[in-house]
């Protein structure tokens, strides 16, 4: 057998871990989701998210095992999330990984979340050639990264408020759908007009790869209640469909735009958001427009999973960058350099 990576995720309320052999024979990926307890409280409960991580790590960790065929003597290395994310969620991961390695006498790897969602798109695309853009988008994250080289991180925008995912499931709540919002609305959405409300898109100052949600979220929720005391009926269909495009439109931009300023021709999406179709849709149709190459990872990789931390830690193996046992969670954790 070739080198085994054991990936451990607990970053928010996904308890995963996953066997992957050489960076790219994944054996297994168990994901323990929390969605149905949070979906009555409308968004993630840090305590009750962390009460569960310990209920379900280990049998997390023993599943993922048996599926694999692996026995714990068999594996060379634990690769952990230990940031950024929800702190208490992030603890259980990395004492669990921690116990492991230590137990074991192998390598601990520490795995920055954004990373892992990064490699997500090299257990598809193993072969992809640096440098590379990477926009990634999450509940928690609007950023673009570039990539020079491999485990080279160079931030050149992030969100300056609400992340994109973060704007879709509050969106989504104001209507009433449900959570997790994102797929909600994108499903909605496929049945209404974007253009039917003309809603403001955030491009902040000339040159500048951030973001900023908060603005439209905003405009959305006026439109509703503005509705509301009119007593006039919503369209929703052609409210997601408005209130999506809005978003996708500014991601897609500022990651050409950036392409462009750093000549780059090759994208990746990353990130939960990276399942949307219509961002999807549109990064494709304009990166084409731009000759440039769009990569995703697979729909199931998309969302937080111990697969992508597995492989993140698998490229760090090689490079011999381990973590020491006393790793701490850093809830706030940044990825590579501040601004390029």
């Amino acid at each position: 057998m070739g080198i085994t990576i054991l990936g451990i995720e607990t970053s928010c309320d996904e308890t995963s871990a996953a066997v992957l052999v050489d960076g790219v024979d994944l054996r297994s990926n168990i994901i323990s989701s929390q969605i149905e307890i949070h979906k009555k409280f409308g968004g993630v409960v840090p305590e009750v998210a962390s009460r569960k991580h310990l209920e379900n790590v280990h049998p997390v960790i023993i599943e993922a095992l048996d599926k694999a065929g692996v026995a714990p003597v068999d594996l060379d290395a634990v690769a952990v999330t230990y940031g950024p994310g929800l702190v208490g969620a992030l603890l259980v991961g990395v004492a669990a990984a921690k116990a492991m390695a230590y137990s074991l006498d192998v390598p601990l790897i520490g795995v920055n979340h954004l990373e892992g969602h990064i490699s997500a798109n090299f257990l598809a695309q193993p072969d992809l050639q640096f440098p590379l853009l990477c926009l990634v988008v999450s509940g928690g994250h609007s950023d673009l990264v570039y990539l020079p080289s491999r485990g080279e991180y160079k931030l050149l925008g992030r969100t300056r408020d609400d992340a994109a995912g973060e704007a879709f499931d509050k969106v989504a709540r104001s209507m009433g759908l449900g959570y997790p919002g994102g797929p909600l609305i994108d499903k909605l959405a496929k049945n209404g007009n974007p253009q039917a409300i003309q809603f403001p898109r955030a491009y902040l100052e000339e040159g500048s790869f951030d973001f900023s949600f908060s603005g439209l979220k905003s405009a959305v929720l006026n439109y509703l209640n503005r509705a509301k005391m009119l007593n006039e009926e919503i369209n929703k269909a052609d409210l997601a469909a408005s209130f999506q495009r809005a978003v996708v439109e500014v991601l897609v931009e500022k990651t050409i735009m950036a392409t462009r300023k750093i000549g780059v021709k090759t994208i990746m999406l990353a990130g939960g958001v990276a399942a949307n179709q219509g961002l999807r849709e549109l990064l494709q149709e304009r990166a084409a427009l731009a000759g440039c190459q769009v990569f995703f990872p697979p729909i199931n990789l998309c969302t937080d999973n111990a697969a992508m931390i597995a492989c993140a830690g698998y490229y760090k193996y090689l490079r011999g960058d381990f973590a020491p046992l006393t790793l701490n969670a850093l809830p706030s954790l940044p990825l590579g350099e501040d601004r390029y």
